[in-house]
């Protein structure tokens, strides 16, 4: 076991590299590690530690070069944003959105000479067309480089669509023609799917009934309502409504039941015991190829693969021994899924259940053993939870308590047997049951959840070592010790600013702005930013430790700077709101020059829009803030046009030299003007915009305006959220070189003023 350890060790220590090791010092790792097991006399257990060590580099070594190959097939640059033809197979099920139709394409062929396309890209139709799976096009699209913001809380796109193999996404152009399908399985498996989604909607119609008679069916979570999934995670619930293991052991043991009974009757079998394992073994395959093989399908059908395999050869493995095994399997076939939350929620739960049981001389039965199981599954959660989700809900254990033996055992089973029959007549069934689900879900969505601030790794293992010991055997002594080692991580906050200085993280929120600026006890949020607060600018501010503003300025009406504001509010409260529109925002007082007020020894102060100033469009409603420690300043406008910069900048008592500034309207033309510059003599400019965005943001010649100011440039769109770090100094930190990766661009962090 300490050998398949190893090899786990390996691919995951690969996954969290900042560059990849050169295939020469792994060849001479290998080597060395080698010759140490086989050709020098060591004792046992020194030589079982050298071979660990072997597998380990090995592990290492085989995801370094699955990952060195797929970095290979990224959109080269020059293709970036231009028409490309194409022939493409749609592969899985299509996911209709309020914009648009996403869909994953597998390229056959480029027919754009000289191009050479990712074997797996992702599509976007804004027209809304059909894209039945399995159906082959020929068509043409404008591909981007796969890429997503970058933030250190909440959900990581770019390492997701790494992780799917998605390594460049695109739009699709009007002209497209149908090609004969493709007849292979998986093309046969998504037609099916995607039948039986028709079908469904057909009877139950289009809405969440049918929504979630499909995801635990055939897999298809792309029809359940965004509304929906925020629901099941304010319940702790998000596990249960895709097809998971606890689905398919629950499947697999159906069948062997099933095959118990019939071979009851049947005489002169010599083995019964395999015959029904390699039955429970085939519904469980079956049914994870139909639910599209996703990774909690393969951690469970592989574990059952390892007890069949030991059953066929009459040998005997622990449940731990299998769980690594199972792990090991999982990691070899894809080493990405390292990248993946679902892989260690998955594989952790099942590890907790097994280590809550360890020892005992007789299994507990009955509502005992669910109660066993809930309370270690829901003590392995918490670290898990808080590091990946920034927190967990207070009823989560109520509501799993209460859904997992309703979906398992009713309307799970219910659901399968209805699309399994040929007849529609146990579908409205399966609906009403799914309006109860939803019923008991709403109910516990109303109670409180506890938010934790992103901790250090020391003291998350020291939580994580704390959950092992509170869930581990009755014998093992210590455990109210155990439950000290949680409390760290449940109250920590990282620490702020020193008194007198202050920091200004700008969010990578794509095309838009959202700087949150931190004093030593207080807290602002310059805009929001576009979508739902809760896809960026939520996470990061409870990561950071903010439970309240102590104001939020919305610098004008436009969805890239106050589209997320609702949800801001709705979940954190705001002492304080400004707004340069304020008729558009509930309960907003104006912004107005003249403004000012003073926390922990740092000045802000509101410049702009000044007295009488006409606006012609929203953008020139603009607020204008400045903050001022001691010997540094930041500037931040909005989208100010050029004309509010200049207008500012002519009034001689007005003071506007910073050493930071936000670059107005995003780097647009329009704004950030020679008279401002000259006014604001910045030695680092902020320019927040989205990666290869519509408008051509920033513009070649804001660009050579910073450089002959002698700014420092720093992008969003290429280092990700930034943090600017003003007291005495000024530092700044980009995330991408930070937290870099090897699959991720690390950035320039303003090294070099780089041209749009």
């Amino acid at each position: 076991m300490a050998r398949w350890m190893a090899w786990v060790a390996g691919i995951i220590a690969c996954a969290f590299l900042p560059a990849l090791p050169g295939m020469g010092w792994l060849g001479m790792m290998i080597a060395i590690a080698a010759a140490l097991a086989w050709q020098v006399r060591l004792r046992p257990g020194a030589r079982e530690a050298v071979l660990c060590l072997l597998v380990f580099v090995l592990g290492l070594g085989y995801a370094a070069l699955r990952a060195q190959w797929r970095l290979e097939q990224a959109l080269p640059p020059a293709w970036w944003q231009k028409p490309v033809a194409l022939t493409a197979t749609v592969r899985g099920l299509s996911d209709p959105g309020e914009y648009g139709v996403r869909l994953v394409l597998e390229v056959e062929r480029t027919l754009t000479p000289g191009v050479v396309l990712p074997g797996r890209v992702q599509l976007h139709d804004y027209q809304k067309r059909d894209w039945p799976p399995g159906s082959r096009w020929q068509l043409s699209a404008r591909f981007k480089p796969r890429r997503g913001s970058a933030n250190a809380f909440g959900f990581d796109a770019e390492r997701w669509l790494w992780s799917e193999g998605l390594l460049a996404s695109g739009s699709a152009a009007k002209p497209r023609q149908r090609l004969p399908d493709r007849n292979d399985l998986m093309a046969w498996v998504d037609q099916w799917r995607g039948g039986q989604v028709a079908r469904i909607e057909r009877v139950l119609g289009s809405g969440r009934e049918s929504a979630l008679v499909a995801a635990l069916t055939v897999g298809a979570q792309q029809r359940i309502a965004r509304e929906d999934w925020r629901l099941f995670a304010a319940t702790g619930l998000t596990h249960i409504v895709s097809v998971s293991g606890l689905h398919i052991t629950m499947l697999a043991g159906l069948a062997a039941w099933a095959c118990a009974r019939l071979l009851r009757h049947v005489r002169g079998l010599r083995a019964p015991r395999v015959a029904t394992a390699m039955l429970a073994l085939s519904a469980a395959a079956l049914y994870s190829l139909l639910a599209g093989f996703t990774v909690p399908t393969q951690r469970t059908l592989f574990m059952l693969a390892v007890g069949s395999a030991c059953l066929l050869w009459r040998r005997q493995l622990s449940p731990f021994q299998a769980w690594w095994l199972a792990l090991a399997l999982v990691l070899f076939l894809d080493p990405f899924s390292a990248l993946t939350p679902g892989l260690w929620l998955s594989f952790g739960l099942v590890a907790a259940l097994m280590l809550s049981s360890l020892a005992r001389r007789r299994p507990a039965a009955g509502w005992r053993a669910a109660a066993a199981g809930q309370w270690a599954a829901g003590v392995a959660s918490l670290v898990p939870l808080a590091a990946l989700f920034g927190g967990f809900p207070l009823l989560s254990p109520l509501a799993n308590a209460l859904a997992i033996p309703y979906v398992s055992i009713l309307l799970t089973p219910v659901s399968l047997l209805a699309v399994a029959l040929p007849w529609d007549g146990l579908l409205p069934l399966a609906g009403w049951l799914v309006r109860g689900f939803y019923w008991m879900v709403e109910a516990c969505a109303l109670g409180p959840a506890w938010h934790v601030a992103g901790a250090p790794w020391a003291m998350l293992a020291l939580a994580a070592a704390g959950s092992v010991w509170l869930i581990a055997p009755r014998g093992v002594p210590g455990k109210p010790l155990a439950s000290m080692l949680l409390l760290p991580l449940l109250v920590y906050r990282p620490p702020g600013p020193e008194w007198g200085a202050m920091r200004a993280t700008v969010l990578d929120v794509g095309q838009g702005l959202s700087v949150l600026v931190q004093t030593a006890d207080h807290a602002l949020l310059f805009d929001t930013g576009a979508g739902e607060a809760g896809r960026v600018v939520l996470p990061q501010l409870r990561g950071l430790g903010i439970d309240k503003l102590d104001a939020l300025l919305l610098s004008h009406h436009d969805s890239d700077h106050d589209g997320a504001a609702a949800g801001v509010r709705a979940e954190l409260p705001a002492a304080r709101v400004l707004a340069g529109q304020p008729e558009t925002v509930a309960g907003a007082s104006a912004c107005m020059q003249g403004q000012g007020w003073a926390w922990d020894g740092v000045r802000f102060d509101v410049l702009g829009p000044p007295p009488g100033w006409r606006a012609d469009d929203d953008n020139a409603h603009s607020c204008v803030l400045r903050v001022a420690t001691a010997r540094q300043a930041l500037l931040v406008s909005g989208d100010a046009p050029a004309a509010l910069e200049e207008a500012l900048a002519a009034q001689d008592n007005l003071r506007l030299a910073s050493s930071a500034v936000i670059a107005g309207h995003h780097g647009s033309r329009t704004a950030t003007s020679e008279s401002w510059l000259q006014a604001v003599r910045p030695r680092v400019a902020v320019i927040s915009a989205g990666h290869l965005n519509r408008y051509r943001h920033p513009h070649p010649q804001v660009l050579e305006r910073l450089r002959q100011a002698g700014a420092t440039v720093l992008r969003t769109d290429l280092d990700g959220a930034l943090t600017l770090d003003m007291g005495r100094e000024l530092a700044w930190r980009c995330l991408r070189r930070e937290e870099a990766r090897y699959w991720r661009d690390a950035g320039s962090c303003g090294e070099t003023v780089t041209p749009g």
